[in-house]
C-alpha cells in the first residue's frame, strides 16, 4: 500500500525485458503505473468512456495471466522455476503459456522473439507447458505458408534452458545436469587425448586408437561408479525420511490430498456406446512409476455387484511369504475375495436375470480396467490369465482399536528396478466403492503422494518402464492407512504382464516362478 497515496499498488511480472505494468487501485479509478507517480494526472474527467474501458481490460487481463501462472502451481515456494528460451532459429517466435487445465494458451511475449535472440528469460513452475509459435507475419511471406509450432515442459531441474534450433524448429534442452555431464565427458576425453599424444609417437594408429579408447572406457567406468553412488545415498536418504514420515502421515486424517502434477482427459470408447470422458489427476509421472487418480470410475452399480458377490467369498487377507507361498499377517488387516468376470455377459446380458446383470457390471468393469492401463502404458494387455477382481473391505473399530485395519507399506509387484519377471504384477487398479468417516487414505510415501480416495473414484499406479521393461525403484511402495471409524470397501485389479490362457496368473508363485519350474529348482 502506498504510504501517502493510501492506494494498493499489485507487483509486476517479468517475461523477458519487459515487465507486465504494475497497476495501482483508489476508490475512484483504476490507472496503469506506465509513467512516474508524480507524472499521473488524477484528473480523470478528460478520459472518455472508451480509454477507460481498454484500461481496465488491459489491466485485468494482465492480472489474470499473473494469477493463474502463480495459483497453477501446487507449491510456490518449491516449485518454482527460471528458464532461458533462446531462438537460433531463422523465424520470429511468439511465447505461449498453456494452462494446465483448460489447454487455452495465454501469449507471453510482449514483442515476437526475433532470430538470435539469445536469452529470454521466464519465471515458471515444475509441470508447466509453453508453446513456441512462429509468428502469424512469419509465416505468411514463406514459401509454403507453414506454420512451425512446438511444446516444452518444465521439469524438474535448475538452470534449464530451452533453444529453438534451426528451420526444422527443434526444441534442444540443457540444465546444470547435462552441463556437469558435459564437463565430465570433456574432462575425461581431453585426459586421455593428452596421455596418447604423449605416448604414441613410436607406435601404429591402431594400437593409439587402441588405448585411447581403453583410457576412455576406463575414465567412463569411474564416472559410472560415482553416479550410482550419488543415486544410491540418494535413495537411501529418501526411503528412511518417508518412514519416519509414514506413521506421522497416516496418523493426520487432516493430511490432504497431494496436488496434481498433470491434469488430463481421459476418453474410453466403450463397444456399442457412446464415448465417455473422465479426468485424470496425475500425482506422480516417470517412466517406471506413474500414479494417478481417475475421477467417477466405477458405478454404484458395479460397487454393489461387486460387493454381493464376495459376500459368500470373504476371508482374512493374506501376504507373500517370500518362499513363493502367502499366509496372515499383522500388516495386513482385511478381508477379501476374489470375483471371478464372467465375459460372456459383457455385452449381451439377460435383463431379467439379477445374477446376469450383476455379471455384465462387474465385466464391464474389469473391460474399464484393461482399457485405461492400455492407454498409459500401450502394452496391449488381455485380459486372459489375469487375476481375478478383488473384492477388499476394511473395518474401523474406534481410536482405541490398538490392531486396526490396514496395510502397512509394500510393493504389489518387484520395486528393485530390476527386469520384470514374466508372468508378474506390474500395475495396479484401487476402486473405491465405500469410504470410512476416519482414516483409509492412500499413502505413497517414497513419492511424497499422499490420497484420500472418494467414492467411484479409483487410483491407477504402474510399476513398470513399459519401453525398458525395467521395474520402479520403489515410488509406488505404498500403504492403506489404519481405517479408524466407519467402512473401507474397495475393488482392487492387479495387472500381470506374461500371462494368458496358457500361462494363467495361478501358474506363477509369489516369488514369480512357474510352479511347474519350482518342483525342478
Amino acid at each position: 500500500r502506498h504510504p501517502r497515496r493510501g492506494e494498493w499498488r499489485f507487483g509486476a511480472l517479468r517475461f523477458g525485458q519487459q515487465d507486465i505494468p504494475v497497476f495501482d487501485i483508489d476508490a475512484r479509478h483504476l490507472i496503469t503505473t506506465d509513467k512516474k507517480p508524480n507524472q499521473i494526472n488524477n484528473n480523470n474527467s478528460n478520459m472518455t468512456a472508451i480509454t477507460k474501458a481498454n484500461r481496465m481490460i488491459s489491466m485485468i487481463t494482465s492480472l489474470l495471466v499473473s494469477f493463474l501462472l502463480w495459483n497453477a502451481s501446487p507449491c510456490h515456494a518449491v516449485n518454482n522455476r527460471d528458464l532461458i528460451l533462446s531462438n537460433n532459429s531463422p523465424y520470429t517466435l511468439d511465447l505461449f503459456w498453456i494452462h494446465p487445465t483448460t489447454g487455452d494458451a495465454t501469449k507471453l511475449s510482449p514483442t515476437p522473439i526475433t532470430p538470435g535472440t539469445p536469452s529470454f528469460p521466464v519465471q515458471s513452475f515444475v509441470g508447466h507447458r509453453f508453446q513456441v509459435r512462429q509468428t502469424l507475419e512469419d509465416c505468411d511471406a514463406s514459401d509454403n505458408k507453414e506454420c512451425h509450432v512446438r511444446e516444452f515442459q518444465v521439469l524438474d531441474t535448475h538452470d534449464q534452458k530451452v533453444e529453438i534450433v534451426g528451420t526444422d524448429f527443434d526444441v534442444h534442452r540443457t540444465d546444470h545436469t547435462n552441463h556437469n555431464a558435459k564437463e565430465d565427458a570433456s574432462s575425461v576425453i581431453e585426459s586421455c587425448q593428452s596421455m596418447v599424444e604423449s605416448s604414441s609417437s613410436s607406435k601404429s594408429w591402431n594400437a593409439t586408437m587402441d588405448k585411447f579408447l581403453d583410457c576412455v572406457e576406463q575414465g567412463v567406468a569411474v564416472q559410472f561408479e560415482k553416479m550410482n553412488e550419488e543415486i544410491a545415498y540418494q535413495a537411501k536418504v529418501r526411503k528412511n525420511v518417508a518412514n519416519l514420515l509414514e506413521n506421522y502421515t497416516c496418523a493426520d486424517t487432516t493430511t490432504p490430498t497431494s496436488p496434481d502434477v498433470e491434469t488430463r482427459e481421459w476418453v474410453q470408447h466403450p463397444q456399442d456406446e457412446e464415448p465417455i470422458s473422465r479426468t485424470v489427476h496425475v500425482k506422480h509421472e516417470r517412466t517406471a512409476s506413474r500414479i494417478h487418480y481417475v475421477k467417477n470410475f466405477i458405478s454404484d452399480d458395479e460397487c454393489r455387484a461387486m460387493e454381493e458377490a464376495a459376500k459368500p467369498k470373504l476371508h482374512r487377507a493374506t501376504v507373500a511369504d517370500g518362499k513363493g507361498g502367502s499366509h496372515f499377517s499383522e500388516n495386513r488387516k482385511a478381508m477379501q475375495a476374489g470375483i471371478q468376470v464372467h465375459w460372456e455377459e459383457e455385452h449381451s446380458p439377460n435383463y431379467e436375470s439379477t445374477d446376469s446383470v450383476m455379471k455384465h457390471h462387474i465385466a464391464t468393469l474389469s473391460r474399464r480396467v484393461y482399457d485405461y492401463a492400455n492407454h498409459v502404458l500401450g502394452l496391449d494387455i488381455q485380459p486372459n490369465g489375469q487375476e481375478d477382481l478383488m473384492s477388499i473391505q476394511y473395518f474401523g473399530r474406534g481410536a482405541n482399536d490398538t490392531t486396526p485395519d490396514r496395510y502397512t507399506p509394500h510393493c504389489d509387484g518387484d520395486c528393485t528396478g530390476l527386469p520384470h519377471k514374466t508372468g508378474t504384477r506390474m500395475a495396479t487398479m484401487v476402486m473405491y466403492c465405500i469410504m470410512p468417516t476416519l482414516g483409509g487414505a492412500t499413502n505413497f510415501r517414497n513419492s511424497g503422494v499422499h490420497i484420500h480416495g472418494q467414492k467411484n473414484d479409483a487410483v491407477f499406479f504402474s510399476y513398470i518402464d513399459p519401453t525398458t521393461k525395467l521395474m520402479d525403484s520403489g515410488f509406488t511402495e505404498h500403504s492403506g492407512c489404519p481405517v479408524v471409524e466407519g467402512e473401507k470397501k474397495i475393488v482392487t485389479q492387479w495387472i500381470r504382464y506374461g500371462v494368458d490362457d496358457e500361462n494363467p496368473w495361478s501358474s506363477f508363485n509369489t516369488l514369480g516362478i512357474k510352479y511347474s519350474e519350482a518342483k525342478d529348482q
